[in-house]
């Protein structure tokens, strides 16, 4: 491997000291047109190989801007295809680091297959291994498509580009009105990107995702020796009802929270925290949320959004095809409504439906503030298949809230009336007890002990089968 080329010393600083086997370093460009004999193509513009992260197996491309400014070509695209096969057989992640000019135009055609080759490889390992991508320079038009068919996508915050039509391109826009290729654009507004930061800072953020994940879909459970508290109270986790994030961290094994899309509608957190050792995967609804200073930087309503939906079934997917447990914290009161919302809510809560009740795998969900109609439903509930359900004794579970449904059923009589009234409904219909005694909620708990019953839920759902109806795939 070259020691003065970018593409290599990403690689060097991403895997473990010396581990990195460079697989394919004397392949060059095949194409003779436009004189391409003549320049110099070592490795063809991309290096490949494999090595090892915390000890685990991994395979790695990594772009070299410096040959051709990385564009993909007949025998570039080759190695990469190659590089998942090997990935497949072996049942070990692929990370792509990429920074390229796309499309090589001195050989068009083999070119274009060899994006749809790479296409190929990424869809038949979707689901079998997972797949990184992190993007460190330019990364357009059909090259998009590559880091969005993996599983996870990290974006250089100052010098990465990602983009299928760039943004001078797109009527009524330049890039001073709207970069819409920037790390910003993409993680914030698109939704694309898991994590933003400087290279190194990526580059470490990698590490730890690839410590969180199963090497492939046929792995036990992940799980490292923990050394935090198994009973620890958490004390103050009743006070973080409106940022789950700070819920999840003081749940979580040492406080360690990989948090996913997180610049993306934060009102739905999706993270990967561990739990007894054991990797989890959480989702749960937000409706603040607080800087490292402290203050509220930005307060939602508890609803459930068509982004947050899309972000959040996603993830369950993720978590279902990798094994991996599902935790959701669920306090929401209905559907965002808008008219920009209602154009996809129904499609986007019936997505998330559809991967709570799709996935097999162990799901745990703990109702911590209001549970209010469908959205509740929606939320991981026991309809649609939560394995356990615990709640918070001042949680709140039915249609809505108590006053106002006693409005709605003592309509045209006085105050005193519709308190009584409120009062009653929410004991009997709203309450946590009420629920547990239909038997919609296993445990009512209180919130400092929530890490312990949870932790026990999960291990009691280790060896958690369940048959479904033969079928190829289904189609939400």
């Amino acid at each position: 491997m070259s020691t003065t080329s970018q593409a290599s010393q990403r690689i060097a600083a991403l895997l473990d000291e010396n581990s990195f086997v460079e697989i394919g370093a004397l392949v060059t460009a095949r194409s003779t047109d436009f004189n391409l004999k003549q320049t110099e193509t070592p490795s063809d513009g991309v290096i490949t190989g494999y090595g090892v992260i915390g000890g685990n197996l991994v395979y790695v491309y990594s772009q070299d801007a410096s040959v051709l400014n990385g564009s993909i070509g007949e025998m570039h695209a080759k190695k990469i295809a190659n590089l998942y096969d090997l990935a497949l057989k072996m049942g070990a992640p692929v990370i792509g680091l990429i920074e390229s000019a796309g499309l090589r135009l001195q050989e068009v055609a083999d070119a274009l297959n060899g994006f749809g080759e790479i296409y190929k490889k990424q869809v038949l390992s979707s689901g079998v291994i997972p797949q990184i991508t992190a993007v460190f320079g330019n990364c357009g038009g059909g090259l998009a498509l590559i880091p969005t068919l993996t599983d996870f996508t990290f974006m250089e915050k100052k010098n990465a580009k990602l983009y299928v039509n760039a943004p001078n391109t797109l009527d009524g826009n330049v890039v001073s009105k709207c970069d819409t290729s920037t790390a910003a654009f993409q993680s914030e507004e698109v939704g694309i990107v898991d994590v933003v930061a400087d290279e190194a800072t990526l580059l470490g953020k990698i590490r730890e995702l690839v410590s969180m994940l199963p090497a492939n879909c046929d792995d036990e459970m992940v799980f490292e020796d923990c050394t935090d508290d198994l009973n620890r109270a958490c004390a103050d986790i009743a006070g973080c009802v409106g940022d789950t994030s700070i819920a999840l961290s003081q749940l979580a094994d040492d406080g360690a929270v990989f948090e996913v899309k997180a610049d993306y509608a934060k009102e739905m957190v999706t993270a990967l925290i561990r739990l007894n050792g054991v990797t989890i995967g959480a989702v749960a609804n937000r409706s603040e949320v607080y800087g490292e200073d402290g203050t509220v930087t930005d307060k939602f309503d508890a609803v459930l959004t068509p982004e947050g939906c899309d972000k959040a079934a996603d993830f369950i997917n993720f978590c279902d095809a990798f094994n991996i447990p599902v935790l959701s914290l669920t306090n929401v009161k209905g559907f965002k409504a808008d008219k920009c919302s209602e154009k996809k809510i129904a499609k986007a809560a019936a997505r998330l439906t559809y991967a709570f009740a799709n996935a097999t795998v162990p799901k745990v969900n703990v109702i911590i503030g209001q549970a209010f109609g469908s959205a509740y439903v929606t939320m991981n509930s026991k309809a649609i298949g939560a394995d356990i359900t615990i709640a918070w004794p001042d949680a709140q579970i039915g249609t809505m809230d108590a006053k106002l449904a006693a409005k709605i059923i003592c309509d045209g009589q006085g105050a005193d009336a519709i308190d009584a009234c409120a009062k009653e409904y929410a004991q009997l219909q709203t309450s946590a007890a009420g629920a547990a005694k239909r038997g919609y909620v296993d445990q009512i708990i209180e919130p400092a002990d929530t890490r312990k019953y949870v932790i026990g839920a999960f291990e009691m759902l280790l060896s958690k089968r369940e048959d479904r109806p033969a079928k190829k795939h289904g189609t939400v």
